[in-house]
């Protein structure tokens, strides 16, 4: 880290907008909203303001451990990360570390650093951080090799055995990326393992490494369980189960009240079009109309952002939808119009989104079983102006 002259309200700038992009980019990067363009022009201009603060010398630091002292949030500890990781000054590596275990989601911000820091850069750190005991450092070895695609080789079997939930559970994604069936075994054992996110870990895994059947018993029972990892399980048990019979498994969860919410968001997963004015009607029960919109998203391969049939204010659908907090929602009778009038793809641009490239990358990696699953994350730099 250098001493060089700065202009305070620039470096400002730099350090504030690094920080927003790259909490922006995480909100959206496995989302329906935006797809691989609007991530690319997120990234040019975070790798603008990366650039300007490593430009910036201490000034840059200052300014970014400052704004975590006030804040303590994993976007300023972002700032704090990739500074210390480009620069390799291990002072302020330990400052950055001592972040990452003082708040809730550090280990995301330190992650999101290794993420946006050059492989020759994170060579020093990361055998240390694995062989080591420390459980925070063998989770940021594990998210290095994640991110950058890296095998691990023999120390694999014993971090997907580790005594830490966390590691286990960074070990067990990492086994089922690069398509690891040596350790197929020790991740089965993780079916039974008390934390969900593990357990899921270990279900998506064994389907990587076709080993689906014997994760199906684990999914259908976190597909009861509510928020992401639900959602995430029913998404992988839809993927990983052949056609025919998951139109069945998934009618049988929109048979049930607990699940039916979370089953309806899905069904776009399946790409049958036949379900349109099927899907229109549930636009029109404001207690499914949200998750409908969801997997309209998935079903139709067109940005919404450039239609009129979303709303953003519940109530202006009407009364009945008033206490409905969950938007954008599905304008029904503009669905219905749209769809009739035959604006499908032929008639506009094909659009993927986040959530899409996401679906599209798992649907090729349980049909290919030779290949790592493919990084849609990865870091895409389109033109801002563009």
């Amino acid at each position: 880290m250098q001493r060089v002259a700065t202009i305070a309200a620039i470096v400002t700038q730099h350090v504030e907008d690094a920080s927003f992009l790259w909490s922006r980019r995480r909100h959206e990067i496995d989302g329906q909203i935006l797809g691989e363009v609007d991530i690319g022009r997120i990234d040019q201009r975070l790798d603008a303001n990366l650039e300007g603060m490593f430009a910036s010398g201490e000034a840059a630091w200052k300014l970014a451990s400052a704004r975590f002292s006030d804040y303590e949030a994993p976007a300023e500890l972002f700032a704090m990360g990739v500074l210390a990781l480009y620069w390799g000054d291990k002072e302020l590596l330990y400052a950055a570390l001592d972040g990452a275990r003082a708040v809730d989601g550090g280990i995301a911000g330190m992650s999101g650093a290794i993420a946006c820091t050059a492989r020759d850069k994170l060579r020093p750190y990361v055998p240390r951080w694995l062989d080591g005991r420390d459980p925070l450092l063998q989770v940021l070895g594990l998210s290095a090799l994640t991110h950058h695609r890296v095998d691990p080789g023999d120390r694999l079997g014993d971090l997907v055995l580790s005594s830490d939930p966390g590691v286990r559970t960074r070990a067990i994604r990492l086994a089922g990326i690069m398509r690891r069936r040596d350790v197929a075994g020790e991740v089965a054992t993780a079916l039974e393992a008390k934390n969900e996110r593990e357990r899921l870990a270990a279900a998506c895994a064994l389907c990587l490494l076709g080993e689906a059947r014997h994760a199906y018993a684990g999914l259908d029972k976190l597909a009861r369980t509510d928020g992401t990892v639900g959602a995430a399980a029913i998404d992988m048990r839809l993927l990983a189960t052949p056609k025919p019979e998951a139109k069945k498994w998934l009618q049988e969860r929109l048979d049930q009240p607990s699940t039916r919410l979370a089953a309806l968001g899905a069904i776009g997963v399946l790409g049958e079009i036949s379900i349109m004015p099927w899907l229109i009607e549930k636009m029109r029960d404001p207690t499914l109309a949200f998750a409908a919109g969801i997997a309209l998203r998935d079903l139709i391969e067109v940005d919404f952002n450039d239609t009129d049939v979303f709303a953003v204010d519940p109530s202006s659908l009407g009364k009945e939808f008033e206490k409905i907090e969950d938007f954008p929602l599905p304008i029904a009778d503009k669905v219905e119009a749209w769809w009739d009038q035959g604006s499908g793809l032929e008639k506009r641009e094909r659009f993927l989104s986040m959530r899409r490239l996401k679906l599209d990358a798992y649907r090729a990696a349980l049909v290919n079983s030779s290949t790592p699953l493919a990084d849609w994350r990865r870091t895409r730099r389109y033109p801002a102006w563009m």
